[in-house]
C-alpha cells in the first residue's frame, strides 16, 4: 500500500515539476511564432494554454505537449497578411472541424502508412526546424528596427549561458532526480545573471506577456459563401499539417515510452482544442515535439503534466508576468539545444550507406522538405515517393513460369502482384502469335489488385483470340473474381462467363 502510495506521490510530482519546465518553455516559442503569424504574442500564449489544457484532458497521448507551432504559424502568416487575424481566428475553427471528422471517420489510423524513412526524416527535419529558430535569439533589434548578430562581449555570455545551461541538465540527473534538470537549470542560470547583475537578453525584452483571462470572440467576419471559400484552403492546409504533426510526435513518444496512444482520440481532441481556440482568439496549434521531449525526458508521462504546463502558463500571463520576464533567454534556449540533441536521429547518418539508397534519399529529402517548407509537405511527398519505389519495385517481381501439358495446352504460372506498376512485365511473358492454340494462364502464385490489372488480362485475352486462340484463367482468387463481377461494363470481357475463355476456380480445377 505504501509503495502504491509512494509512486503515486512521484509520478504526481513528477508531472507537475516537469508541467513547469514546459510552460517556462513555452512562453518564448509561443510568443516567437505568433511574430511570425504576424499577430499579438497574446494570441500566440492564449493558444498555447487552451489548445494545451484541452488535448492534455482529452486527447488520444497522456504526456504530448500541444500549443503554437512554427508549422502552422509559417503559413498563417500570408491569410493574416492578405486578410487580417480575423479571418485567422475563423480559419481555426474551421480547421478544428476538419480535425474532429478526421477522427470520427477514423482517419487517423492512416498515419500508420507513413513509412520509417519519412519518420526519420520528419524527426531530422524537426529537430533543425527547432534549432534554426533558437537563432533568432541571437539576433538584437536596434531604435531603427535593424536586427543584427550578437558579437563581443554580448555573444560570449549568451554562449556562456547556453552551455552552463546544457551542463546542468546533462550531469545533474546523475546527481539527484528529485527536480528536472531543465527546471533546475533555467532557476540557476536565472539566479546567477540576477545576481551578478549581467546584461543579457531576457524574456520581458521579446516582448510582455501580462494579461488577462481571454474572453470569448466570435471571428468578426462576413459569414458568407466568399469568406468560407477564402479560409477554407488554409483550414485544410492547417488540419493536415497539424495532424500529421500531432500524429507523427504521437508514434514517437509511443516508442520512447513502449506505450500506445489513440491516434483517433488525438485527432478529436485537436479538433476540439482549435475551434475552442478559435472563438477565444487564438492562433491554433498541434502537438510540439520539442515541448513534448522536454516533457517526457522530464518525468512527465500523465495528462497532469499537460494540464499542469497549461495552467502554470496561465498563471505566468495572470499574475508572474514580472517574473518569466526576468529569465534570461539564454536558458531557455540552452534548453531547447538539449531537445534538438537528443531529437536527432543521430543514427540515421551511420546507416545511410547501409540502408537501401531510395530509402537513403526520402530521408534526405523528407528532412530538407521539412526545413525549406513545412511538415504536411514533406511528409506527403516523402509518402508518395516511398510508394513508387515500392510500386517499381513490386513491379519487377512479376514472372512465370512456362510449360506444356499432357494436352499440348501452353502453361503460364504466373508469379507477382499484378497491378498497375507491373503491367509491362505481365504482357511480355507472353507469345501470342507462336503460342499453340490452347493457353492456360495459371493465377495460383499471383494476384489481381485493380482495374489495371484486369483490363491486362482482358486485353492479353483479346489478343490470343484475334489470333484464333482459346484461353483459360485459372486459379484465380474469389477476391479477383469479385473485382471482375463488380466491374461491369468497365471490362469488355466477362471472364467469368463469356465463351471465348474462361475461368478454372480452384474447386473445378482439383
Amino acid at each position: 500500500m505504501f509503495e502504491i502510495s509512494h509512486a503515486r506521490y512521484a509520478s504526481v510530482k513528477n508531472d507537475i515539476l516537469s508541467g513547469l519546465t514546459v510552460a517556462l518553455a513555452l512562453v518564448p516559442e509561443a510568443v516567437a511564432f505568433a511574430f511570425v503569424a504576424g499577430v499579438n504574442p497574446l494570441v500566440g500564449l492564449y493558444a498555447a494554454f487552451m489548445v494545451g489544457l484541452i488535448t492534455a484532458v482529452i486527447g488520444g497521448r497522456p504526456g504530448m505537449i500541444s500549443g503554437a507551432t512554427g508549422a502552422l504559424a509559417v503559413v498563417m502568416v500570408y491569410l493574416v497578411a492578405e486578410h487580417g487575424a480575423e479571418y485567422l481566428f475563423a480559419a481555426v475553427v474551421l480547421m478544428g472541424i476538419i480535425q474532429i471528422l478526421a477522427g470520427v471517420f477514423k482517419m487517423g489510423a492512416f498515419i500508420r502508412m507513413v513509412p520509417y524513412p519519412v519518420m526519420l526524416g520528419f524527426v531530422n527535419g524537426l529537430a533543425i526546424v527547432i534549432f534554426l529558430a533558437q537563432l533568432e535569439q541571437f539576433k538584437v533589434t536596434d531604435e531603427a528596427g535593424v536586427s543584427s548578430w550578437l558579437a563581443g562581449n554580448e555573444l560570449m555570455l549568451m554562449l556562456a549561458l547556453i552551455v552552463l545551461t546544457m551542463a546542468i541538465i546533462h550531469f545533474l540527473p546523475k546527481l539527484t532526480k528529485a527536480i528536472p534538470s531543465s527546471l533546475a537549470a533555467i532557476i540557476i542560470v536565472t539566479g546567477l545573471v540576477l545576481f551578478f547583475g549581467m546584461e543579457t537578453k531576457s524574456v520581458g525584452d521579446v516582448a510582455s506577456i501580462a494579461g488577462g483571462l481571454p474572453d470569448f470572440h466570435i471571428p468578426m467576419v462576413p459569414f458568407t459563401l466568399e469568406t468560407l471559400m477564402i479560409i477554407l484552403p488554409y483550414s485544410l492546409i492547417f488540419a493536415a499539417i497539424g495532424l500529421i504533426e500531432s500524429l507523427l510526435t504521437m508514434n514517437l513518444i509511443d516508442e520512447i515510452t513502449e506505450s500506445r496512444g489513440k491516434g483517433n482520440r488525438e485527432c478529436v481532441g485537436q479538433g476540439v482544442a482549435n475551434v475552442t481556440t478559435g472563438f477565444f482568439g487564438g492562433m491554433g496549434g498541434c502537438a510540439m515535439i520539442g515541448q513534448s521531449m522536454i516533457n517526457i525526458n522530464s518525468g512527465g508521462l500523465g495528462r497532469l503534466s499537460g494540464i499542469s504546463a497549461a495552467l502554470f502558463l496561465l498563471g505566468f500571463i495572470l499574475f508572474a508576468s514580472d517574473l518569466i520576464e526576468m529569465i534570461p533567454l539564454a536558458a531557455l534556449v540552452g534548453v531547447m539545444f538539449i531537445v534538438v540533441i537528443g531529437t536527432f536521429e543521430w543514427s540515421s547518418l551511420r546507416i545511410l550507406k547501409k540502408i537501401p539508397r531510395a530509402d537513403a534519399f526520402v530521408l534526405v529529402l523528407v528532412s530538407g522538405i521539412t526545413v525549406i517548407t513545412d511538415l504536411a509537405t514533406a511528409v506527403i511527398i516523402g509518402v508518395i515517393v516511398s510508394a513508387l519505389v515500392f510500386a517499381w519495385q513490386t513491379a519487377k517481381h512479376m514472372w512465370a513460369e512456362q510449360s506444356v501439358d499432357e494436352n499440348g495446352s501452353k502453361v503460364y504460372v504466373l508469379h507477382g502482384p499484378l497491378f498497375f506498376g507491373s503491367i509491362r512485365s505481365f504482357n511480355d511473358l507472353f507469345d501470342t502469335k507462336n503460342d499453340p492454340d490452347d493457353v492456360v494462364i495459371d493465377f495460383k502464385y499471383t494476384r489481381v489488385y485493380d482495374h489495371s490489372g484486369m483490363e491486362a488480362i482482358d486485353s492479353l485475352a483479346e489478343r490470343y483470340i484475334k489470333s484464333g486462340k482459346k484461353v483459360h484463367l485459372r486459379h484465380l482468387s474469389h477476391e479477383c473474381q469479385a473485382l471482375f463481377d463488380q466491374s461491369g461494363d468497365l471490362v469488355e470481357v466477362n471472364v467469368a462467363e463469356d465463351i471465348h475463355y474462361h475461368v478454372e476456380t480452384e474447386a473445378k480445377s482439383k
